[in-house]
């Protein structure tokens, strides 16, 4: 009897189908992986934002203000486009009385020698929170992030 060289089909169908599976399973943690760093990615941003509402503060010698907007889930800082945060995001803030406009809206005040009204924001996702701290006495901002709820 001769003997063929090659794979039956059998052996193919069986190879392929775990190659699909294999790919859907990366291509599932990918979109989580990707998610996580867009929501990462956020809190960042609104970091950033409040630092360079902070530094117009001093550079200009004159108060300014980031608003933000706890049920559009969206910011402010002065001069700059409305950010709105990631679907799914949800957004806590502590703020002075004073800088509390509306029971959707609050704000930080930088003042001209780099202090602020103080506060805390935090970003939530599923199970993780980053928190945003905005220290009264000197403006500092700072992240704590990716902790668990």
């Amino acid at each position: 009897m001769k003997k063929h060289l090659g794979f039956t089909l059998i052996e193919v169908i069986v190879v392929l189908v775990m190659l699909a599976t294999l790919a859907g399973i990366v291509a599932f943690n990918m979109s989580g992986s990707l998610k996580a760093s867009k929501i990462r990615g956020a809190s960042k941003e609104l970091v950033a934002a409040l630092r360079y509402t902070r530094s117009q503060a001093v550079i200009k010698h004159e108060e300014q203000r980031l608003m933000l907007n706890v049920t559009e889930k969206s910011y402010q800082a002065p001069g700059r486009p409305k950010v709105i945060l990631p679907e799914g995001m949800e957004l806590k803030v502590f703020a002075a009385e004073s800088e509390i406009p509306a029971e959707d809206q609050a704000g930080f005040r930088f003042f001209s020698d780099g202090s602020s009204t103080g506060g805390r924001v935090t970003l939530i996702y599923e199970d993780r929170f980053w928190r945003i701290n905005v220290a009264w006495l000197t403006g500092e901002v700072r992240l704590f992030k990716d902790t668990e709820v």
